[in-house]
Order: structure tokens, then C-alpha cells, then sequence
């Protein structure tokens, strides 16, 4: 894979990008069920881990795929495909029931525990947090390998397109599952919280069976033991983006009421998105680069990188002002003066972030890789758990910095 001309990949960067636009049904269908968490307040504490842990195991089956690839070790069919790739799906189910855990448990005993839980508390929300996750496994792998799949075949770069529509859809389906299950588990129904347990059971049964029959494969070790120790550091990096938005809040309901009226809850999670998608670009086309060694292991390298880098931030500018606009039409709040404050408001963000986490992206893609790691084990997972973060702190300097003026 050599290096794209700009226009080629903001092309394919905006495609991929356009998906985002659905990430705003996912902060939607939160919206409507507030009623839900006022219910079981702890339900807000584990809703971010899921989406992170997901986070987790499709930035990694994503990078995986898209390297893989290029370089001809999984094959672009769904039957009869190569070891390589057994190995990888394997993994990415064992994954699904570490992730689960670590990422539950952490959440349970950051938050959680303030609320006093009983035993039969924690173990709905653990099995939530597994059923969940399982449920999402059944229905989000395929679409990855799918899009992965067809994306090649049709001469795209599954490295910029891939990520950027999993991350989307995978937001919104593992959102509706989970809201589904919460609402069922609420409903005291003797025959739910049974399903519940044994769905985890299930999930851990076939976890442990697929680890058992696989231990002894070099490929498939490498991957679990890469993973659990991305899961473990994103596990606490979520922690920041919470706090961070709470302080976004409190900015808004101060301020006078041109910027309460600003739409910053429609365009949240799209913004997230996109950038988390900046950041995957970036990070697996470099990745993929490094593997074919087209691209020097160096930082100083980047300046060979600069078609994937300027044209995934391209991309990303013209989205939010695309989000800046529908946002104000949905609040009913659009008029000249507000798209103009608006939207420099969000430019203000993207740029800061942008900055941040394509330097994050990049810098894991060349450390992991020279210190003998297989980058996409980390790359991916790792910046865009980073990017909730770092979108959110972005997101209140612009505000501190345009409500001062």
C-alpha cells in the first residue's frame, strides 16, 4: 500500500465519516429513556464501559482485518478463509468475555459501590454487562467482517472505511441492546434475570472452550495477552470523559442563553465518533504501512504520512460542520448567527483534538512496532477509547475559551 493521493482519501475518509450522522440515534435513544436510569441509577455508571469495551474488540478486529488484508493473510471470502483468520475471530470471542469483565467490574467498583449494592445488585450488573456484550458479539462481528470483506473486494481501503462505520453502527446496535435489556431486567420479570445468567454462562462456556483448544498457538496467545493489557489501560482512561462532560454542563447552564440553546448533546456522540475515526485512519493506515514497510518506523516519518493525516482531518471539519448545522435545525435554534458561533465552537474543538489524537495514533502505530508489539493490538482500541476523553476536553476549552470572548 503506498501512499494516496489527498483527494483519493478524503473521498473515502468523508464516505466512512458520513455514517457518524447515525451516531446522533444513539444519544437519542439514551434521551428517550432517561426515565430508565432514574429507575437504577447505577445503569449510567456501566453504559460508558460497554461502549468502550466494544470500543475495544472492534478497533482491534478492525486494525487486524484491514493489515491483514493488504498483506494476504486473510482472504477477502467468507468460506474456507485462512487459518490466520480462525485465530483472529477466535480471539476476538475470548476478548468479548475478558472485556466484559474487566471492563464491569471496573465500573462497578468506581461508581457502583457507592450506592451500596447487595450481592444480587453486582450480579445483575455484571451479567448485564456480559449479556450485553454477547448479544453484540453475534451481531456486530459479522457486519464488521462483512463491510471489511466488500469494502476490498470493491477496491476501498478497509483501513479508512472499516473502523468508521463499525464504530457507528456498533454504537447505536450495542445502545439498543443494552437500553432493551435494561428495560426487561426492570421489569421484574421472573424469567429475565434467569436468561440473563445464562447468556453470561454461555458466553464464559464458550470462551473458555475456544481458549482451551487455541492456548497453544503462538498467533492467538499474542493477541489475548496484547489485548488484556489495552483493556486494562482504557478501563481507567474512561473514568475522564464522565467527569469532563459534567463540567461541559455546568459551563452551558451558566452561561447566558445563546449557549444554552447551543445543541451540544445531539452532536456528543458524533463528534466522538469522528474523531475516534480520525484517529483510526491515521493510526491503521500506519499500521498497515509499517507491516508492508513502506513507512520507516520514526516519527519523523509522518511527513510520508501526510495524505492519510491532512485528508482524515479534512474530512473530519467538514462533518462537523455538517453536525453543526442539522443539530441547530433539529433545536430549532438555526439562524446565521447562531451556525456561525456554533460551529466555530465545534471547529475550535476539532482542531484541539484533531492535534492530540492524531499524535496518539501515530505514536502508538511506531512504539508499539518497535518494540516488537503488533501494533493493531493497540493502535486502534487505545486511541479511540482516548478520543472520548480527549473530544470532551477539547469540547470545554472551545467553550471556556468562546463564552470568555
Amino acid at each position: 500500500m503506498g501512499n494516496k493521493s489527498f483527494g483519493g482519501a478524503l473521498k473515502q475518509a468523508l464516505m466512512a465519516y458520513a455514517f457518524n450522522i447515525f451516531g446522533i440515534a444513539a444519544g437519542t435513544i439514551i434521551a428517550y429513556n432517561t426515565g430508565l436510569f432514574e429507575k437504577a441509577p447505577w445503569a449510567v455508571a456501566i453504559y460508558p464501559p460497554i461502549l468502550s469495551a466494544r470500543g475495544v474488540i472492534g478497533g482491534l478486529f478492525c486494525g487486524r482485518l484491514g493489515t491483514a488484508l493488504h498483506l494476504g493473510t486473510i482472504q477477502a471470502r467468507f468460506f474456507g478463509n485462512t487459518k490466520t483468520f480462525y485465530l483472529l475471530f477466535h480471539a476476538i470471542v475470548v476478548m468479548t468475555l475478558e472485556a466484559s469483565l474487566l471492563m464491569g467490574l471496573v465500573a462497578i467498583l468506581f461508581r457502583g459501590i457507592y450506592a451500596g449494592m447487595s450481592v444480587y445488585l453486582f450480579l445483575d450488573m455484571l451479567c448485564l454487562v456480559v449479556a450485553t456484550m454477547t448479544l453484540a458479539l453475534l451481531i456486530i462481528t459479522p457486519l464488521t467482517i462483512t463491510v471489511s470483506f466488500l469494502s476490498f473486494k470493491h477496491g476501498l481501503d478497509p483501513d479508512i472505511v472499516l473502523y468508521p462505520i463499525e464504530s457507528t453502527i456498533s454504537d447505536f446496535l450495542i445502545t439498543t441492546v443494552y437500553i432493551s435489556l435494561l428495560s426487561f431486567l426492570l421489569t421484574e420479570n421472573m424469567t429475565v434475570r434467569p436468561t440473563m445468567i445464562m447468556l453470561s454462562l454461555f458466553s464464559f462456556l464458550i470462551a473458555i472452550y475456544l481458549f482451551n483448544k487455541n492456548k497453544h498457538e503462538t498467533e492467538f496467545m499474542k493477541t489475548i495477552k496484547e489485548s488484556l493489557l489495552t483493556v486494562l489501560i482504557v478501563s481507567f482512561i474512561i473514568n475522564v470523559a464522565g467527569a469532563t462532560l459534567g463540567k461541559v454542563d455546568e459551563i452551558i447552564r451558566q452561561k447566558d442563553e445563546v449557549y444554552r440553546a447551543y445543541p451540544i448533546y445531539i452532536v456528543y456522540p458524533a463528534l466522538i465518533d469522528t474523531i475516534g475515526d480520525v484517529g483510526s485512519v491515521v493510526g491503521s493506515t500506519a499500521t498497515t504501512k509499517l507491516a508492508l514497510g513502506t513507512l520507516k518506523p520514526s516519527f519523523t516519518s509522518i511527513k510520508q504520512h501526510l495524505p492519510e493525516v491532512t485528508s482524515a482531518w479534512a474530512a473530519s471539519t467538514i462533518m462537523f460542520f455538517i453536525y453543526s448545522l442539522l443539530a441547530l435545525t433539529i433545536g430549532e435554534v438555526l439562524t446565521p448567527l447562531n451556525l456561525i458561533k456554533f460551529t466555530a465552537l465545534l471547529l475550535t474543538a476539532n482542531v484541539i483534538a484533531a492535534i492530540f489524537i492524531i499524535s496518539i495514533a501515530y505514536s502508538i502505530a511506531i512504539i508499539t512496532y518497535k518494540r516488537g508489539l503488533d501494533p493493531d493490538n493497540f493502535d486502534i482500541p487505545l486511541e479511540s477509547s482516548s478520543a472520548d476523553s480527549i473530544t470532551t476536553l477539547s469540547l470545554l476549552a472551545a467553550l471556556l475559551l468562546w463564552t470568555s470572548i
